[in-house]
């Protein structure tokens, strides 16, 4: 027996000797008497992510919840853990821990990731919540930041502690939890740099910033979208004139349509540019063929539909199950997230107005490199402009690359579906995302070898980045269990 077999048989004798049980009380306790109060002080917090607070060091929101979410890390039954708060200048700070092995012979390390910093507080929150007002109603804690991800560095620590616990062994853990995420993470890329020697090798990335499909088995994400982000304004006007000068002064709303249409076929959402798109690889077509059968018609059901014409819920885009994850994890969608240069439908008088602006949002499909369609889109909007308006089209955020995931070892397949078995009574279940998480690219471009366990707690109605986004604290603890057998199953 050669010495990688023999930490692989080290690592099965390991999950043998595992109590799942004691597990499932040792997490349950942890989160009861300490996670959901610290998770509950931490929504109070509006640390917000730096594109949407650019005076975040002088409010000091993010250094506090750093704090306490080290101070908290720190008092961690954790054999030889080391918790570091680290800042570069200029830059958000990032929580680094480590705990090193305490099975012999392992020489590689699992990487946890998450995040601290949050989404800004958007409209439409129920009467009785906020986002900066956490409750714990029925099993959920709602607030901003609780789901998406506060949690993680919690979640993590307890199941290495809840693994230190019972004197199972288990390979070498590092923690990064950034506070840059919901910015693109441009302040993460530096540290990723100063740290690669202390991530040492990795073997094994657990990120907890993803979603599930449901609250009632595993879910494990296998492909993110990147994300193209900017501002799009036309300009006709130096001033606001009367509207009675319509027909002579072409509207800079107007010219704004046009121009979109040049990207998206506004009838059916379609992206137009063949760049935007990518061929999806038929296992994952497999996998969302098999989570449409899973779900079914709640893939599109369990969104908040307005009340439409006559009475009738607001239709999808396709009642098709596997087409509707397809559309949101593998294809190109065009979102407009904000407006400037409309005043509010009170202060709105007959007036044309000087300018036009909106936040584009431009999801890719994960295959597609962010930065070239960047420069695609640039191009696109800005070309030959209408009238010889002023149009302009800005980036205020660094592009990410989407990210699809290696193909899962055998002992990460056994471990996922033995965990959720055990944890949820359901075999582990595969859907993409339709989100980013920047870091995913770089780590599988830095570790080519590692394997990625990406999940998290997004489940239905959870609504992050949204009104009233809640942590299904049920699911979390479940998922702290399965992330605390998986590390023990790690070769």
């Amino acid at each position: 027996m050669n010495a990688d077999e023999s930490v692989a048989h080290a690592a099965t004798d390991e999950v043998h000797r595992l109590d799942p049980e004691a597990l499932r009380q040792f997490v349950e306790r942890k989160w009861d008497d300490e996670i959901v109060h610290a998770l509950t002080d931490y929504i109070a917090v509006p640390a917000k992510s730096p594109m949407f607070d650019a005076d975040w060091a002088r409010h000091g929101f993010i250094d506090r919840v750093v704090t306490d979410a080290a101070a908290w890390a720190e008092a961690q039954r954790v054999t030889g853990l080391k918790v570091e708060v680290i800042r570069l200048a200029g830059r958000t700070p990032v929580i680094f821990f480590e705990a090193p092995a305490t099975r012999s012979g392992s020489t590689d390390t699992i990487v946890l990731y998450g995040h601290l910093d949050k989404q800004p507080e958007f409209d439409g929150w129920r009467s009785d919540l906020g986002p900066w007002t956490p409750r714990y109603l029925d099993g959920k804690l709602y607030g901003r930041g609780g789901a998406d991800d506060g949690y993680a560095i919690y979640a993590s620590l307890t199941a290495l502690a809840a693994l230190d616990a019972q004197g199972v062994e288990r390979p070498r853990c590092v923690g990064l939890i950034e506070t840059c995420e919901e910015s693109g993470s441009y302040d993460l890329l530096p540290y990723i740099d100063a740290l690669r020697e202390r991530l040492g090798d990795v073997s094994l990335v657990v990120c907890l910033d993803s979603g599930a499909g449901n609250y009632d088995q595993l879910w494990l994400t296998t492909s993110l979208r990147g994300v193209v982000a900017g501002s799009l304004d036309v300009e006709v006007l130096d001033e606001g004139i009367h509207s009675g000068n319509s027909g002579i002064v072409p509207s800079s709303f107007r010219i704004l349509r046009h121009v979109l249409e040049r990207l998206e076929d506004s009838a059916t959402g379609n992206l137009l540019p063949p760049g935007f798109h990518c061929a999806i690889p038929e296992k994952r077509l497999s996998e969302a063929e098999a989570t449409a059968a899973i779900l079914g018609d709640d893939v599109w059901r369990k969104q908040p539909w307005a009340c439409g014409q006559d009475g009738q819920s607001v239709l999808p885009v396709t009642t098709d199950a596997k087409e509707a994850l397809l559309n949101s994890t593998w294809r190109p969608a065009l979102s407009v997230t904000g407006a400037a240069g409309l005043p509010s439908l009170e202060n709105a008088g007959n007036v044309l107005r000087p300018r036009t602006a909106f936040k584009l949002s431009l999801r890719l499909p994960p295959l597609v490199d962010a930065v070239e369609a960047m420069g695609e889109l640039k191009r696109l909007l800005e070309l030959d402009p209408p009238y010889n308006a002023k149009v302009t089209f800005s980036s205020e955020s660094g592009p990410a690359t989407g990210w699809s995931a290696p193909e899962l070892a055998p002992w990460l397949a056994t471990a996922l579906d033995r965990a959720s078995r055990r944890h949820y009574g359901a075999d582990c279940a595969y859907m993409g995302q339709g989100g980013t998480i920047p870091l995913m690219n770089v780590l599988k471009e830095g570790f080519p070898k590692s394997q990625f366990m990406v999940c998290g707690v997004l489940g239905p109605k959870s609504n992050a980045h949204g009104p009233n986004e809640f942590l299904h604290v049920p699911y979390a603890k479940r998922l702290t269990s399965t992330v605390a057998e998986v590390i023990a199953a790690a070769p």
